[in-house]
Order: structure tokens, then sequence, then C-alpha cells
């Protein structure tokens, strides 16, 4: 990871609290076991992928005749304006290896070669209200954002995601005020080389932390400072105040980014505890070890989905195409299961 730029901020700038409950922290204290905490050597390819059926493809293409005679913006189309029941099959298998089994899915078979640009966002906006409500992904009210190298410095304001830079093991919006319960991406473009996806189960993290150091692992459900990474109204707080992980009995919650819980207290200017640093050292060289996590690389026209609260997720440098036309380009769309559509929900 590159060094960033940030900013630090004045001794009495506001500071976000999003602590959900003061009373005592809840931890969860038990190895979890079962399809949820899963490794690199316990799934394999056929545990993540679901292919569209000729039924579904069909539903897609009758979609697309329908948008094409009866043109609307792209945020106006609805599931129930379309037949689609083949693709609701499709998308509960989605839903059920979101929400039940290892929380990755990738959907293959999208017919983007026969569609536009515009068409296939359009397809991939209906699929994603079959899953959940799509919501904003940026605080401006951006629900369908790219994902590509703008040639942009990664530094304070500008997300890893308009570059090429490596990213650390990861949640989205982990700073943010309403987690995304689901991200997604499309893919128009893979890059040249490069830009690997690596994706883990924080459970499994969770158990090898709560096996051989529970102390530090104590210390990540207190709350720490995020940077805010500028999303947020302009004389709103730069920094959060918040936990890694919260546990409500029945599921972890994570908000995983070492590197932004050390840009915030550089922002703040106070040195991190000694206990939060070793355990962000030792969250880190969990999360580094090869067999915790499965690679893939996304590929044209296909979906990738992932449960945000208990999946982490990394992404290699890359390299793009010479030709404009065919560098790395990805949609990626945010799902809540309820609340408001805007970005802090």
């Amino acid at each position: 990871m590159p060094a960033l730029e940030f900013q630090n901020l004045a001794k009495d700038e506001p500071v976000l609290s999003l602590m959900e409950n003061p009373s005592p922290v809840r931890m969860l204290d038990h190895i979890v076991e079962g399809p949820k905490a899963w490794t690199r050597d316990t799934v394999d390819a056929t545990h993540w992928t679901v292919n569209l059926s000729d039924r579904a493809v069909a539903e897609i293409d009758a979609m697309v005749d329908i948008m094409r005679q009866d043109p609307l913006p792209t945020l106006l189309w609805e599931p129930g304006q379309f037949e689609l029941s083949a693709c609701r099959e499709a998308i509960a298998q989605i839903k059920y290896a979101l929400t039940e089994n290892m929380g990755l899915a990738v959907l293959n078979g999208l017919p983007l070669d026969r569609l536009t640009k515009d068409e296939a966002i359009a397809v991939y906006w209906v699929l994603g209200g079959l899953l959940a409500l799509p919501v904003a992904t940026k605080w401006d009210g951006t629900m369908l954002y790219d994902v590509t190298d703008t040639g942009r410095r990664f530094g304070y304001g500008v997300r890893g995601s308009w570059t090429n830079v490596e990213l650390s093991y990861h949640t989205d919006n982990s700073f943010g005020v309403a987690l995304p319960d689901y991200v997604s991406l499309l893919c128009f473009y893979p890059a040249l080389e490069g830009g690997v996806s690596r994706f883990c189960s924080l459970y499994t993290v969770h158990n090898e932390m709560l096996c051989h150091h529970p102390d530090l692992l104590r210390r990540l459900y207190a709350p720490t400072y995020f940077d805010r990474q500028a999303e947020h109204a302009t004389d709103a707080p730069k920094v959060s105040w918040v936990p890694s992980f919260t546990y409500d009995r029945q599921r972890l919650k994570a908000r995983l980014s070492p590197g932004l819980i050390r840009r915030g207290y550089q922002m703040v200017g106070e040195p991190m505890d000694a206990e939060l640093a070793e355990a962000l050292d030792v969250l880190e060289m969990i999360l580094n070890k090869p067999e915790i996590g499965v690679e893939f690389t996304i590929q044209r026209g296909q979906i990738q989905y992932l449960n945000n609260l208990e999946c982490g997720h990394y992404r290699s440098t890359f390299t793009d195409h010479p030709d404009p036309a065919f560098k790395r380009h990805m949609v990626r769309m945010w799902y809540r299961e309820g609340g408001r559509r805007s970005y802090d929900g």
C-alpha cells in the first residue's frame, strides 16, 4: 500500500460517534463453525458460482426490448415492471449464498455483447433490486459508481477504487453511518494484468483472533477513529468513532479497514494506544495468511456479490489495456435490507 496524504484536524474538530449501544461490550466469545467460517481449503468455485439459466437470459432479452421500446432513466426501472421469475430464482441463489453460506457469489451469463453499456447497467440495476434495497454509494447520492483508474493520486478524499493501487483487505464504507449489507460489481472489462481479488470470511479471522489473541480482539470491540474519506457534508466531522466488531448474539458485524483507523488517529493528532496498534498488526498478519482466503479475477459480463458485513475483500495492483476503450471498468452497487436510500441511511 503506498503512502497516503491526509489532513490533520484542529484539536477542537468534532468527531462523529457511531456507538450504537453505550452498555458494556457484548463480544462473540465462542468459535463459529459451519459454512460461514470457511478457508481456502474448504471452498471452491462451485460454492460461489451461479449461472443464469436460458430462461433467465430470455427474460433479460425481453426486459431490454421493453426498455428500448419505452425508455426511462435507469433509476426508474423496477423489477415489478418485468416478468422475471427465472431471474428471481437466480438472485434467490445469490441471496442464500450471501446470507447462509460463504458470503460470496458470482453471477455468470449476462449477455453483455448484445447490450449497450447503458442497457447492461439498467439490467444490472433491475437485478440488484431483486436482492435488496439499492442505496447510495457516495454522500452526493451516486447510486451506480464507476470503479476505474481515473489517474488521480490515492489520498484524502480519493478512494482507492478510482486508482490502480493495491487495496488491502477491507469492507466497504467501514467508517460510515449506515453500512451496506451487500456490495456488487458488474465487470465491463477486467485489467490487462493484475486486478486480482481476494476474499476472506471475517468469522474465520475472528476465530483466529479469539483462539490466539483474545485480549487484542476485545480491543477491536472498543471504538477507534476512522477517516471518513471526505464522504460527508462540508461542515460534518471528518472522523468517526466506532468499533471494528460488534455482535448482537446472532450476527457478527465487521468494519474492516486498519488503514483508515491509522489515518483517523493521524488526522486527530492522537497516538494509538499500544493495545490497538498491536491488535491491528495481528489482524493484518492473519489477513495476509494465504490459506485464509480465496482468489478470483472477475471477467467481462460477470456480476460479483459480497456480504459486506461478514467478508473482507482485497484487490491487487493492475495494469490497464493501452486502448482506453478496454481499460478496467466495473460498476458498483450497494444494498441494505432496510432504511433510507441515502448514503447515511
